[in-house]
């Protein structure tokens, strides 16, 4: 299992869009997300910056991803997201999150091994 944490700013002109959109994700776009093996996923908001975590449980993370981004509902659901978002500046090669390192994970009692 690979955790994911992303983060992104949100226009403030488009936050009760934004919100309203994810009030009802659609059916659609959530069967894409376990389609590509993307399970406990969350998104939070503070003040205007969205913060989001998931966990990916898959064998092929790029290939997963891929088929996500080919997704016909998911596309769609980006065209109404995605200008409501504004991207970091150092987000590097990502689409339009920035992903975050993880630089620490409480293991369960008894686990020795590290993030």
């Amino acid at each position: 299992m690979k955790r994911i944490a992303q983060t992104i700013r949100l226009r403030p002109d488009h936050r009760e869009e934004y919100l309203d959109l994810h009030s009802a994700v659609w059916p659609g776009v959530e069967a894409a997300l376990h389609r590509s093996n993307i399970r406990n996923y969350s998104i939070f908001l503070h003040g205007d910056v969205l913060f989001a975590y998931f966990e990916y449980h898959g064998d092929d993370f790029e290939a997963d991803m891929a088929v996500l981004e080919a997704d016909p509902d998911t596309q769609e659901w980006w065209k109404l997201t995605d200008p409501c978002q504004e991207p970091w500046p150092d987000r590097g090669d990502s689409r339009q999150w920035t992903e975050l390192p993880e630089i620490w994970h409480l293991s369960p009692p008894g686990d020795t091994t590290s993030a």
